[in-house]
């Protein structure tokens, strides 16, 4: 029964997930009998949940069908996903989705995963909306002629439900929902929380939901500081550091990632807690705008400098186990005649961008602003700091824009390059990226360029804080395939190629951490 319910049962799934758009819009669904919530029978420790929307209307249906024709010149994408669905059902009895399915099939799917134990989910089970629980039941109860295997019956406070006798993987309706779980534990602490304390009920779930968008394809929530807890607590020490310098406590975070398809772009949304720290503010965009017009991908880091200095005053308190002593960072480097607090306060945002088509011409730099006239007086104390550490090979740089170059073997041919000019600092490797990332190139920068502006255009009032262009982006990967790999990626050359752009847009919205991801199309 392994291989026949679990297959199918999973493969109904991965066809709610993608969308039954053969059947969306057709036949009727009553509001009352649509309002369950999937979440209603997750436990409520559930670290990790999927919901999906199984049935899109509206602007979400069309604007799916059309991405799908877009990017893969598909016209009919539900009928082609039921067509593969019956395909891969091998049995002599396959599953026939328009009488056994459609008739019951809801609004909403979501998947629970919980128990983790550092490597896996132990605990996992889905639950499927029926709009006609008693259609459902008599799939349910057909179940057996699936099945390689015994199935027997089972029921826990008066919930009936059908039990796999070897493996014991359980299907059945708990309200209006159609639930399978891995085992009768499981599908027991699912009717627990239909009638207890579920996951929709949860505080930290709800807020989280609440700020995902409501034109979401499919949503997933995931609780942090549960995960960490369900295996035991242990977080790798050099991340849990990390994360300490950042402020972020990943014992209280929880995150939500949704996807939102257009017409003619993909969007993710994303929205943070942040376990209560202070989520980041300002708009770098400007900075990300002034670099080469050529760089086929850029970052930007608004508040870089406030964050490096928020990050050092916590290193400096833990210190650095092994090689510097708790509250000693700051001293020690300042009997060197390097004054942390006066390179960090200076700095305010930072950016970095690649360039090149091949592995030959592939460079690139950090590009960070500074307050006022002090990027050159930050360069001459970060070059001090190089000399104090008895850095060899460090030349000092003048003219037009001044700091210095460090030549090493490890470096290989080209030197490390920092140097300052205006309110700009660019560290690079080689001198020709350093000089293109205070200057442009020959005047064009990424603001002029069409691709970044529909990028940008594309995130609408929320600034851009990061790019990459699709064709200049792809020929770089082309380059660096070996020959005996490009065969296969001929073959998906043709659906890569349609991406135009990735636009990354950052900020805050009532104290929460918000991102946005926006893969744009070619038409």
């Amino acid at each position: 029964m392994r291989r026949r319910m679990k297959a199918r049962l999973f493969l109904l799934l991965a066809l709610a997930a993608i969308a039954a758009l053969a059947v969306a819009g057709c036949g009727s669904s009553d509001s009352d009998s649509s309002s369950s919530d999937p979440a209603s029978v997750a436990p409520v420790a559930t670290p990790v949940f999927i919901e999906l929307a199984v049935r899109p209307e509206g602007k979400l249906k069309s604007d799916v069908e059309v991405l799908a024709e877009k990017v893969a010149g598909i016209d009919d994408l539900g009928g082609l996903i039921v067509e593969k669905f019956e395909e891969a059902d091998d049995s002599d009895e396959p599953v026939d989705f328009a009488t056994e399915i459609e008739p019951w099939l809801g609004e909403k799917a979501g998947m629970f995963l919980g128990a983790y134990d550092g490597d896996d989910f132990q605990q996992t089970g889905f639950a499927v909306e029926a709009t006609d629980a008693d259609a459902a039941q008599e799939f349910i109860d057909d179940i057996d002629k699936y099945s390689d295997g015994p199935v027997g019956e089972a029921s826990y406070e008066g919930v009936d439900f059908k039990l796999e006798e070897e493996d014991g993987e359980a299907l059945g309706m708990i309200g209006d929902l159609l639930v399978f779980a891995d085992d009768e534990e499981d599908f027991k602490a699912a009717v627990d929380a239909s009638d207890g304390e579920a996951l929709s009920g949860s505080q930290a779930y709800t807020d989280a939901i609440a700020a995902a968008p409501s034109d979401s394809f499919a949503d997933l929530y995931v609780d942090v500081g549960a995960m960490i807890e369900q295996a035991g607590d242990e977080v790798d020490p050099a991340a849990e550091q990390f994360l300490q310098t950042t402020g972020l406590n990943p014992t209280e975070t929880t995150f939500t990632a949704s996807l939102v398809p257009g017409s003619d772009q993909i969007e993710l949304d994303f929205v943070s807690d942040l376990g209560g720290a202070e989520p980041p503010s300002g708009d770098a965009s400007e900075l990300l705008g002034s670099l080469p017009g050529n760089a086929f991908a850029a970052v930007a880091f608004p508040g870089f400098g406030e964050r490096l200095q928020k990050g050092i005053d916590s290193l400096d308190a833990s210190g650095i186990p092994g090689e510097i002593p708790p509250n000693k960072l700051k001293s020690t480097m300042a009997a060197a005649g390097i004054d942390l607090d006066e390179i960090t306060g200076s700095l305010e945002d930072a950016a970095v961008f690649a360039q090149g088509a091949n592995e030959s011409s592939l460079g690139g730099a950090l590009v960070l602003t500074a307050k006022g006239d002090e990027a050159s007086i930050t360069v001459s104390n970060i070059g001090l700091f190089l000399r104090a550490a008895n850095v060899a090979g460090v030349t000092v740089i003048k003219g037009d824009a001044s700091g210095f170059s460090v030549r090493s073997p490890e470096l290989g041919s080209q030197p490390l390059v920092v140097v300052a000019k205006g309110d700009k600092i660019a560290i690079s490797y080689g001198a020709k990226a350093a000089a293109q990332a205070l200057s442009g190139q020959s005047g064009q920068t990424l603001a002029d360029n069409d691709t970044y502006k529909a990028a940008a255009s594309a995130l609408g009032s929320i600034p851009i804080s990061g790019f990459a262009d699709g064709a200049e982006t792809l020929k770089l990967v082309e380059s660096l395939i070996p020959a005996e790999d490009r065969s296969e990626f001929a073959e998906a050359k043709p659906y890569v190629k349609k991406a135009r752009f990735l636009a990354i847009g950052t900020g805050s919205s009532d104290g929460l951490a918000t991102a946005k991801l926006i893969l744009g199309f070619n038409d």
